[in-house]
């Protein structure tokens, strides 16, 4: 039996399938499953909600036209996320922009259970502050890697498919990113 394309039960991978033999409505699940996931990555690279936006758009385009090259078996969202990072780069560099990157959109989760207190609301805000200012005197890297580990909750190995990198080399470097971020918090402290 052929389960229907809005059953939440229905695997990433039979939507790719599905996808593959030009199922349109299979791949308008995947992107709607994975839209948010996907633009917050292309939020950390490129630090402005439009050119994310349009990342994001670019992102899932090329991971449709790339759909036969996807390794049956494997997880999908690392490799999204992949392709939206890369893009959001590409976007960055061609644009020369810097700045500061402001991770608020990727850092704030819902919080759960009953409200803080107004005290509590914001002495949360001030640290997070403190903690979004310490991130962006970061190089772009430890961002990247701090970024994928926590904010966007990936694990070790989909941050190194994210971004490119060995397992062992985003152990190493994620490690010595929150020995800096350590650092930059003690010094914001003083």
């Amino acid at each position: 039996m052929v389960r229907p394309l809005n059953d939440p039960e229905l695997a990433d991978g039979e939507l790719v399938e599905r996808a593959k033999r030009g199922d349109v409505g299979a791949y308008e699940q995947l992107v709607e499953r994975y839209q948010h996931p996907v633009f917050r990555a292309a939020y950390l690279v490129t630090r402005s909600a439009a050119d994310a936006e349009e990342a994001a758009q670019d992102a899932f385009v090329k991971a449709h036209a790339a759909l036969g090259r996807f390794r049956e078996g494997s997880p999908l969202r690392p490799w999204l996320m992949r392709i939206a990072v890369n893009e959001s780069r590409n976007r960055r560099r061609a644009a020369g922009r810097r700045g500061a990157l402001a991770l608020r959109a990727a850092a704030e989760r819902p919080s759960e259970g009953a409200d803080p207190s107004p005290e509590a609301a914001l002495l949360a805000a001030e640290r997070r502050s403190e903690l979004l200012r310490a991130l962006d005197r970061l190089s772009e890297r430890d961002r990247l890697v701090i970024a994928c580990r926590f904010f966007l909750d990936l694990s070790e190995r989909e941050t190194s498919e994210v971004l490119g990198w060995r397992l062992g080399t985003v152990k190493s470097r994620l490690s010595r990113a929150l020995a800096r971020l350590r650092d930059e918090l003690r010094e914001a402290v003083r």
